[in-house]
């Protein structure tokens, strides 16, 4: 390992023409990014590939065209609208397939950037908070340049690289991205009480980041033996970890320990999971793998979306046309809680958007919106107004349950839109 004084020399031999895959969310080291926008100026056609960056603004800047484009497996707030005016490239992928498209080598990666831990007495640097693809990309790349932080955390699982692997590297000691705990609203509490109404003991959750998911679980106070596999987590789960609802103890996969690929919250986050053996990091293949997903008992994934149509197809990565997120790991959570034993898979979203002016669910979704979950996959859905199941129903009921959890002000054109445009009899 090169170690060097800056992040500006760290980067100073990347050239024209390379594809660069970035460590993502709270891991995003953005310092390298920095450097990597000024020395990018001098070079043409370097691609970025990433799932989500956060404070990424200087590699956004317009300035970079020609020099630098983004190629997003996931659209986050600095990247959106570039897709959205073609000044990046959005790829539709399952996130547990990502890691496959590095390995098979399917998608080249000349350099990896990663912020890591600094070596333990064997060598060993940890991807600390963010696993997920980074350590597939880095098995495969030419060269990794790493910020190595010791604010970092040495996590356990599958996030260790040894200095000898680390091409070139400079220190700095900072504070991590953070994400402060969202407040909840009425609908959303709502949202959570309804989706924790559906939460027996002994299941093992999937949940992704937010206002509804930290809503469901402060409503999961008196469950028993709760489990945790899931592509990321936040500081939501840690008072039912501190207080034993969360034991992990029915699990078939990781019996005892807390599964996630990524984590994005707080300081006091990054101290819990920071060289603690009851969390394990994984790869994000295994992660999200279905198939392993389904070897737990009693999962519960719980994710959003953006629109659900009547007959319940689910668009999650895009309003119309626009990109807004991505494919994700929707999908693998609802196939691998659909084949686990009394698994359920479950879509919880606020009815109306645009601060109510729009509704949610919608007789047809928007011209150019995404399916990310065929209607044939969807188990339960879930708004403020209730909880509509939609698994084994009708295109007729589906719509009438569906309207029944809407907004009260939008049932009466849903209904007509439903028996005059669908010719359904509700």
């Amino acid at each position: 390992m090169r170690l060097v004084e800056s992040a500006e020399q760290a980067v100073e031999n990347i050239a024209s023409d390379e594809l660069i895959w970035c460590h993502s969310m709270a891991a995003t080291p953005t310092r390298l990014l920095d450097a990597l926008a000024r020395h990018a100026m001098a070079r043409s056609n370097i691609t970025l590939m990433q799932l989500h960056l956060e404070h990424a603004d200087a590699v956004t800047v317009p300035e970079l065209d020609g020099h630098l484009m983004h190629r997003c497996f996931f659209a986050g707030k600095q990247t959106r609208e570039l897709i959205n005016q073609g000044r990046a490239d959005y790829v539709p992928f399952f996130l547990s397939e990502l890691p496959k498209l590095f390995r098979r080598r399917e998608q080249k990666v000349d350099t990896v950037l990663v912020q890591v831990s600094p070596p333990d007495g064997h060598g060993n640097c940890s991807l600390g908070i963010s696993v997920e693809a980074t350590a597939a990309a880095c098995e495969v790349a030419g060269r990794i340049i790493a910020h190595i932080n010791p604010r970092m955390p040495r996590t356990h699982g599958d996030g260790f690289i040894n200095v000898r692997n680390i091409h070139t590297a400079f220190e700095l000691e900072e504070p991590l991205l953070q994400t402060p705990e969202r407040q909840t609203g009425p609908a959303e509490d709502r949202i959570g009480e309804h989706v924790a109404s559906l939460v027996e003991d002994g299941a093992c959750l999937q949940m992704g980041i937010g206002a509804i998911p930290d809503a469901a679980l402060r409503c999961l106070g008196d469950r028993q033996h709760l489990g945790i596999h899931t592509e990321m987590f936040s500081g939501g789960v840690l008072p039912l970890i501190e207080s034993g609802v969360i034991d992990n103890s029915l699990k078939h996969i990781a019996r005892g320990r807390t599964v996630t690929s990524f984590a994005l919250g707080d300081e006091s986050l990054y101290n819990f999971v920071h060289d603690n053996p009851e969390v394990v990091f994984l790869d994000v293949e295994f992660v999200n793998n279905p198939t392993v997903i389904a070897k737990n008992p009693r999962v519960t994934s719980i994710n959003s979306a953006l629109q659900i149509d009547l007959s319940g197809q689910v668009c999650a990565d895009s309003i119309g046309h626009r990109i807004y997120s991505g494919v994700g790991g929707q999908v693998d959570f609802v196939i691998g809680a659909t084949y686990s034993e009394h698994g359920k898979s479950i879509i919880a979203l606020p009815s109306t958007a645009r601060d109510g002016k729009a509704t949610r669910l919608v007789a047809a979704l928007a011209s150019g919106a995404g399916v990310v979950t065929t209607r044939a996959q969807v188990d339960y859905v879930v708004t403020e107004y209730g909880i509509a199941k939609l698994r084994g129903r009708s295109l007729r009921e589906r719509a009438s349950d569906l309207i029944a959890i809407s907004h009260p002000s939008f049932r009466e054109e849903l209904a007509r839109e439903a028996r005059d445009t669908l010719k359904l009899r509700l």
